[in-house]
């Protein structure tokens, strides 16, 4: 399936200022809606390293009430959360209801980095996608409204921008030589990516996967998702 997606998709700059605020605007009268009726939402991002995540969670945040919302970043377990089952520490981070929770990589760390790199047997990880579909679906039946978004793009553009991070004194700090072990490892990671979505896209938790080299068409994206998701929701 990711073969298939569209990554020539772009917004004209000219474009994108008005598009991005117009959706962003939309977001922010929903939020306040969604606390009043105590809707808790979850979007869970996971994507290629450089894909944008960060970029495209900073604007799905930028004007929304600050007390409303929380992103949560991941990665390895440490210290007290070896000794739980692994869905344990994101468990305690789920959205309160009226919140917005964002998980910046995800327990489909199981299924993707896990599983690629040999860090839990291949019972543990064929067993996650089940659990995780039951995560899910417990969350959904409380009435949380859960969207989750795969980062998108092409080797080709990974590389232009893992070259620009080490030239930018700024972002260098962000491109480590775990990176570019992945990057070797790209067909294993896509073939995880494909079964991931493949097995735990449902009707309560579906994944988007986001043409996302060009930012600007990403942004829009992931934002006017969010936004059409929580209005369902709320009404």
């Amino acid at each position: 399936m990711l073969a298939s997606v569209d990554l020539a998709r772009a917004m004209p700059e000219r474009d994108y200022d008005k598009a991005i605020a117009a959706e962003q605007l939309r977001l922010r009268k929903l939020h306040f809606r969604m606390y009043a009726r105590r809707v808790p939402v979850l979007a869970v991002f996971e994507g290629w390293d450089a894909a944008g995540k960060g970029g495209a969670i900073k604007r799905v945040t930028e004007t929304l009430e600050p007390r409303g919302y929380t992103v949560s970043s991941f990665a390895a377990p440490r210290g007290e959360e070896k000794t739980h089952h692994y869905l344990w520490r994101f468990w305690r981070a789920l959205p309160r209801a009226g919140h917005l929770g964002i998980f910046d990589r995800s327990y489909y760390g199981r299924v993707l980095v896990e599983r690629v790199e040999g860090f839990c047997s291949e019972d543990e990880w064929r067993r996650a996608y089940r659990e995780i579909n039951e995560l899910e679906a417990h969350q959904a039946a409380f009435g949380m409204v859960i969207l989750k978004f795969w980062m998108h793009i092409s080797q080709e553009e990974q590389l232009r921008r893992f070259r620009a991070r080490e030239r930018d004194p700024f972002r260098s700090y962000k491109l480590t030589a775990e990176d570019w072990r992945n990057r070797a490892r790209w067909a294993e990671y896509e073939q995880a990516a494909e079964d991931m979505i493949a097995r735990t896209s449902t009707a309560v938790a579906p994944w988007t996967v986001v043409e996302a080299d060009d930012k600007r068409h990403a942004r829009v994206k992931v934002v006017r998702t969010v936004a059409e998701a929580v209005a369902r929701a709320v009404g």
